[in-house]
């Protein structure tokens, strides 16, 4: 049999009649579309200044990154962090019972226990009850300088029970440096602690207990707004000062150096930019293998542990955070993560329920037993997109890590402020980006639903734990920030508003022209204003009296086109001053026709790019002096 010419077992190809494609040509096409505007136009930067290209050639001969097992499934951890041991027991029996494979047990006041957590002074054998620690699950700590003894009672426990240490995979996740990072206070200086802290891996190492057992952390960067260059450095700088601290004080703890490097693991933030995540997974394994290299040891997988970003999680539209979440643990996984913690969506709202865990817990399942992304070992491997944001990565965190060493290890520079002001440098960036609307968070800084009605969270009140020990050693902490809180602080005091009056703030939408002319505008004006919990109003021009009056706002904006507002805005500017209007808004750029508008007595100008957050925090000014 034949087909055109071609027998059956012949491979027909589509594209056989094409010229073959070429990076060349592309060129020649952009070029022309460019029509003599320079290409850089294409290219994006990351907040570390990382060229991202808008094309890439494969990289055929780039080589998987060894992490995971292949077609190994990362460890699902759930966290456990209600305070109450009987409750916590409950949450952490149920995730077991429903798919998860490990366990974060969360202690109240440690990094990103997010005002909740366990109580360090309640029995810790109430919140394990009925839990097989030997049946192969994962328990990672996450503790504070106040429950640093929870490891000892974990171990008594554990012994008690009568089974074997090495049956159990418990991570103690010691991490000094993190937590003075984290608090900006300490009882003695890491000169003085080392030997202790190599003393207690040591002896938990000597019981039997295989660790890893002190974690190199880098959330406390990414929940400052740190970079991804800046989060790898930290943590990189973590672990060479534990590897420095448990090699110097081996020989009295029988802990050599090959020992020392396995009882360190690294733990990093992922969130929704999905490529710059798997980069970062990507790239943390690559950076750590050098440091093996350099030691004189043989490089073997770093265990690396992955959560889900803090600081982008917002409390409105928080089913949006359940889409960001997925992009963030589908990112880690293809990264390579040993083990993921998923953070409820309800998380900022306040302690989250079943459902909210079951849904973190599910996304999880979804994404291994039906995507199956776990298939593949390094899936990423040989993209020239990823492979160059890897090695670009790898670069620039390597620079800062050795300007941490240079000021003396993680350390020295935390207590000389650098790594602090180099976050806080893209903290301020990131800020203004979401402020501008740059940086999206849809259902907060776009998409707004004004009228949303919030999920259920339990009813526990959330606590501080005081830190009582003397702080001899101080630094400046790294903030811990959610981007999205100035504008949810606006949506509070539309709220407020609303409790007491009954009514929101109000702006009126004053249109002129047909329905084509203003739709794009006005839309843009009801999203802008409604971000900062003010509620839009609007009418068509050009008899804007009536309706306006009836707002009951001292707020007007206007909403056209260029070619309108050259004709008709200083009319219609002018309808609205004598309306009553005390402050009114153009909605648009206003370009050479400013002064114009300005005399008319436009005294705002709202479009993409411009300062949302301070345009609509001076509304509030003028509502609140309206009275």
């Amino acid at each position: 049999m034949t087909v055109s010419g071609k027998t059956a077992s012949e491979t027909l190809s589509f594209a056989g009649d094409f010229p073959a494609a070429t990076h060349d040509a592309w060129r020649k096409l952009v070029d022309a579309t460019l029509k003599g505007a320079p290409f850089s136009r294409l290219e994006s930067r990351t907040y570390d200044g990382l060229t991202i290209e808008p094309l890439y050639e494969a990289a055929p001969a780039a080589k998987a990154v060894a992490g995971r097992a292949p077609g190994a499934a990362w460890t699902v951890l759930q966290r456990v962090d209600h305070p109450d041991p009987a409750a916590a027991n409950v949450q952490a029996r149920d995730d077991l019972e429903n798919g998860a494979t490990g366990l974060v047990l969360v202690f109240a006041g440690s990094v990103n226990a997010n005002g909740y957590g366990l109580d360090a002074t309640a029995p810790l054998a109430r919140v394990l009850d009925g839990i097989a620690l030997d049946a192969g699950i994962t328990i990672d700590l996450n503790l504070s300088p106040q429950t640093r003894r929870v490891v000892r009672d974990l171990t008594d426990f554990i012994k008690a029970q009568g089974i074997a240490p090495a049956a159990v995979e418990l991570r103690t996740s010691f991490n000094p440096i993190g937590g003075f990072a984290a608090s900006g206070t300490s009882p003695r200086a890491w000169s003085e602690m080392a030997a202790d802290f190599a003393a207690v891996i040591g002896r938990i190492a000597g019981a039997g207990f295989h660790g890893p057992f002190a974690v190199a952390d880098g959330r406390v960067i990414h929940n400052a707004g740190g970079s991804e260059a800046q989060e790898l450095a930290f943590a990189l700088g973590c672990a060479v000062a534990y590897l420095r601290a448990l090699e110097a004080h081996g020989t009295a703890n029988g802990m050599a150096l090959d020992a020392a490097r396995d009882a360190i693991y690294f733990r990093l933030s992922a969130d929704a930019d999905q490529f710059l995540t798997i980069a970062k997974f990507r790239a943390v394994r690559k950076l750590w293998a050098r440091i093996e290299r350099v030691c004189g040891l043989t490089p073997k997988p770093a265990l690396v542990a992955a959560e889900t970003a803090w600081r982008t999680m917002t409390k409105r539209d928080p089913y949006m955070n359940m889409l960001r979440t997925a992009i963030a643990v589908a990112a880690a996984g293809l990264g390579g993560a040993d083990t993921i913690t998923a953070l409820p969506h309800t998380a900022p709202l306040g302690l989250p329920d079943a459902f909210a865990r079951r849904v973190a817990r599910n996304t999880q399942l979804v994404l291994l037993d039906e995507s199956n992304l776990a298939r593949v070992a390094d899936p990423a491997a040989g993209s020239g997109a990823i492979e160059a944001l890897t090695q670009q990565l790898c670069a620039a965190a390597w620079s800062l890590f050795r300007e941490i060493e240079n000021a003396g290890g993680a350390w020295s520079a935390l207590e000389a402020g650098l790594i602090q002001q180099n976050a806080a440098a893209v903290r301020a960036a990131r800020q203004q980006a979401t402020t501008r609307g740059k940086d999206v968070l849809t259902g907060t800084n776009a998409f707004p639903d004004i009228n949303e009605s919030a999920p259920t969270v339990l009813n526990v009140a959330p606590r501080t734990v005081p830190d009582d020990a003397p702080a001899s050693v101080t630094a400046a902490a790294l903030p811990r920030i959610r981007l999205a809180e100035p504008f949810e602080d606006l949506r509070q005091r539309s709220d407020d508003t609303l409790a007491k009056t009954g009514t929101r703030p109000k702006i009126f939408l004053a249109t002129l022209g047909t329905p084509a002319e203003f739709s794009a505008r006005i839309n843009f004006a009801k999203n802008f204003f409604e971000i900062g919990g003010i509620e839009a109003v609007s009418s068509p021009g050009p008899d804007f009296a009536p309706v306006y009056k009836s707002a009951d706002t001292p707020l007007a904006c206007l909403c056209s086109s260029d070619n309108v507002y050259d004709k008709d805005a200083a009319a219609a500017v002018a309808s609205l001053r004598a309306a009553g209007a005390k402050h009114i808004y153009l909605a648009g750029r206003p370009g050479e026709r400013e002064a114009a508008l300005r005399t008319a007595g436009a005294q705002s100008f709202i479009y993409e790019g411009c300062d949302a957050l301070a345009t609509l925090s001076a509304a509030y000014d003028i509502l609140a002096q309206s009275g």
